[in-house]
């Protein structure tokens, strides 16, 4: 992989890792609901569900995705009555770690929410395709590729929780009112709900 194609591998990880989703939203609103140390097991449960569904597309998982539009209407669906559910629990919580309790998304829920999340099949796919694939060392090219996304992935979700965790004590307002965490769930569960419906026409 020479110097230019790294760059535009880089530049492109930047721009889907670092603008807002599914995951960099749950990453926020997690952690600020209840604090970062509780939001880490999702934040690092994005690399590693992220790292396999990357894997398994560029061992032909992908195409075959492509090639039955069935199996790709059926991970579109299920991701987007996910996340409307996962907005619905958001948008509920009125008091700080309410969220914990109504939209637990853990490690194991996290790592399995990248194979519904069609924007990680998007970036999957577009690697996999521009990167690896029909290449004449496509190993060598993944193994170059996967750590620099998953340090992406990591980065990203993880700058996202650090945010949401900083604003902690500012979301629960004069003397506890938790009037700011309100309207900060409702804004979250928002961003999320239009992720899901911007995932209907992808």
């Amino acid at each position: 992989m020479n110097w230019q194609e790294f760059t535009a591998l880089l530049v492109l990880a930047t721009a889907m890792s670092f603008s807002p989703g599914p995951n960099t939203t749950l990453s926020t609103a997690l952690a600020a609901n209840h604090g970062l140390r509780r939001a880490l097991p999702f934040v690092f449960s994005v690399p590693v569900g992220w790292g396999v569904l990357l894997s398994l597309c560029a061992l032909g998982l992908g195409t075959l995705v492509l090639a039955v539009p069935l199996l790709s209407s059926a991970i579109k669906l299920v991701g987007v009555t996910y996340l409307l559910w996962l907005a619905a629990k958001i948008a509920r919580a009125n008091q700080l770690g309410q969220a914990d309790a109504t939209a637990n998304v853990g490690f194991w829920q996290g790592a399995a929410l990248q194979f519904v999340n069609i924007k990680a099949w998007m970036l999957a796919l577009a690697i996999v395709s521009g990167w690896i694939a029909g290449r004449s060392d496509p190993g060598l090219r993944f193994a170059v590729v996967l750590p620099v996304m998953l340090a992406y992935a990591l980065a990203s979700n993880l700058a996202y929780a650090a945010a949401g965790s900083l604003l902690r004590n500012w979301l629960s307002g004069p003397e506890g009112t938790g009037v700011r965490l309100r309207w900060f769930n409702r804004f979250m569960a928002l961003v999320l709900a239009a992720t899901a419906v911007w995932m209907l026409f992808l």
